[in-house]
């Protein structure tokens, strides 16, 4: 398992004085990386053998929001490799050691010459020391879009959603999406499956469908095929204790 320990900072939380949703995925994001380059497996590492990982799916499921300047500690550890695929754990606690958010996540190794999946080299494997999946209720990966979901009005790529990729950073494809959940929902699951990258200039065009306690959106290309589709479950603030 690799760990780091951190506060919850004000540009990390909504009006609420709670950490925000996409500073939890932040987190994750970060505690992957921080896992990769320290066991010489980051950035410089893939660039050198020109691969990429790219995330599949995110699952994140949040018993509680951390205050503004509480102490918490975030946790990733790999659980499976199988061909051209890696799945991932991920959890945040408290300074008393309970879990406040968790997650699982899917990704896919790449061949940036062919663009094409890429079996995951045995050093990959060593390197990152597999363990136990966390003890969790596993949604499915794939989301499917409700066929009565909403146009809504398109909005382009700008240079601030992308990442060392050169494309949309795939917290900022969740952050997107969050415009159409309501201010008064509390999220406790989000879902995100990841169909085809957008880079810089890209025209998104979100489709959004809500139901009771679900808002599904898919964020799509102007040919209508899809970046990715964002699920988020949860529960209106009136009904929530956070």
């Amino acid at each position: 398992m690799y760990s780091f320990d951190s506060r919850i900072r004000y540009s990390e939380v909504g009006e609420d004085r709670r950490i925000t949703l996409n500073a939890i995925l932040n987190y994750f994001q970060d505690c992957s990386t921080f896992h990769s380059e320290d066991v010489g497996l980051g950035i410089d590492y893939l660039a050198e053998h020109k691969k990429v990982w790219l995330l599949s799916s995110w699952q994140i499921v949040i018993d509680r929001y951390p205050s503004l300047c509480e102490k918490v500690t975030v946790s990733t550890w790999p659980y499976d490799f199988r061909k051209f695929l890696g799945s991932r754990n991920f959890t945040l606690t408290d300074g008393e050691g309970r879990m406040a958010a968790y997650a699982n996540s899917l990704w896919a190794y790449m061949d940036l010459e062919t663009n094409s999946p890429a079996l995951v080299a045995s050093e990959q494997i060593e390197g990152y020391h597999l363990e136990e999946k966390l003890d969790m209720n596993y949604a499915p990966r794939k989301i499917k879009l409700p066929s009565d979901s909403r146009i809504q009005e398109a909005f382009p790529v700008r240079p601030h959603h992308l990442d060392t990729n050169h494309h949309v950073n795939n917290g900022q494809y969740v952050q997107m999406a969050m415009e159409w959940v309501p201010e008064d929902f509390i999220i406790r699951q989000m879902r995100a499956e990841y169909k085809k990258q957008a880079v810089l200039g890209d025209m998104i065009i979100p489709r959004v469908h809500a139901a009771d306690e679900v808002y599904t959106v898919a964020l799509c290309d102007e040919q209508g095929e899809v970046y990715v589709i964002v699920e988020f479950q949860g529960t209106e603030k009136g009904t929530c204790t956070f």
